[in-house]
């Protein structure tokens, strides 16, 4: 007997010359096909998919991060870049993070020792120097938050233990003012990448902070000076009591110097009843240099255009 051939479902009441009610879906032709000729093509698409890659790869090689010179895999680092960034890892002050210290026999650094913070650890993933340092210029003031994605995988790293303990991450808000100028928030862009490369992006909350007050440059201030700078500056947002009570939250930066900014933010959710506040930030400035930051003696940089806005606090 011959097969019945297949007809376009009518509605209800029947539909001249059999076209299809447009109440009633068009059924996908594909789920006729035979199961060999549907693993076919979706083979070949596969395969078109990565054919179009590999022909993108052959007009535009992967680039340095860094420098932007050619190099094997996306989002990579060459070996020259490499070389100059320095990713912090144990030993390191079980408080703050700064490496080198965090010996059974003393735990924290000498300035955690003389100097608490208002969150009860930070942790960041490099050394703000070299390379590190260029790519957190670039990031924060140099248009590139594609460098957003390698660094909330290097992020993550660092603050695996932190982050898998949070009730929530944020970002350190930029006062609107700022947000306007720049465009974007680095901030922002680094919690995004970090929350999702530590599988925590349900925990990301990019509005629990506010910058309710602008505040100048803290360039060539001492810590005394950017703690006073940044009174009042930031504030839990409305209507987040009840996820902030009892909550442990990670304030995610781009650069940790004194500490003033996210111990500011940090003072500003537990007034709002979070229990616990952690910092991550992509980067720490040198203990040399955050010495002379502390004592407002901060070295003159070298000559660079982005080098002479503030490291610290948006």
């Amino acid at each position: 007997m011959p097969a019945e051939p297949f007809r376009l479902p009518k509605s209800p009441q029947g539909v001249a010359r059999g076209r299809p009610s447009l109440e009633e879906p068009i059924p996908d032709l594909r789920a006729l096909a035979p199961p060999r000729l549907r693993r076919a093509g979706a083979s070949m698409a596969r395969a078109a998919s990565a054919l179009g890659s590999a022909a993108a790869g052959f007009l535009y090689p992967p680039a340095c991060i860094g420098c932007r010179a050619e190099v094997m895999t996306p989002h990579g680092l060459c070996s020259d870049c490499w070389s100059e960034t320095r990713f912090i890892a144990s030993p390191l002050c079980r408080r703050c993070g700064s490496p080198g210290a965090g010996a059974e026999d003393a735990p924290f650094c000498d300035a955690c020792v003389g100097r608490p913070q208002s969150f009860a650890e930070a942790r960041a993933a490099l050394v703000y120097e070299g390379a590190g340092r260029r790519m957190t210029l670039r990031l924060k003031h140099g248009d590139r938050p594609d460098l957003a994605r390698p660094a909330g995988i290097w992020m993550a790293r660092a603050g695996a233990e932190m982050l898998a303990d949070a009730d929530l991450i944020a970002p350190a808000p930029l006062h609107w003012t700022r947000l306007l100028r720049r465009r974007f928030n680095q901030a922002a862009e680094l919690a995004r990448w970090t929350a999702r490369a530590a599988g925590r992006e349900e925990a990301l909350d990019q509005g629990l902070l506010r910058r309710v007050r602008a505040t100048p440059s803290q360039k060539g201030m001492d810590r005394a000076a950017r703690i006073a700078n940044l009174a009042g500056a930031f504030r839990a947002a409305p209507g987040r009591e009840a996820a902030l009570h009892g909550a442990t939250v990670v304030v995610v930066d781009d650069v940790l110097t004194t500490g003033a900014t996210l111990s500011a933010c940090a003072e500003a959710l537990r007034a709002a009843g979070a229990a616990q506040v952690h910092a991550l930030t992509l980067a720490r400035a040198p203990a040399k240099e955050e010495t002379e930051a502390a004592a407002g003696r901060m070295a003159m940089p070298a000559p660079d255009p982005a080098a002479a806005r503030p490291a610290e606090g948006g």
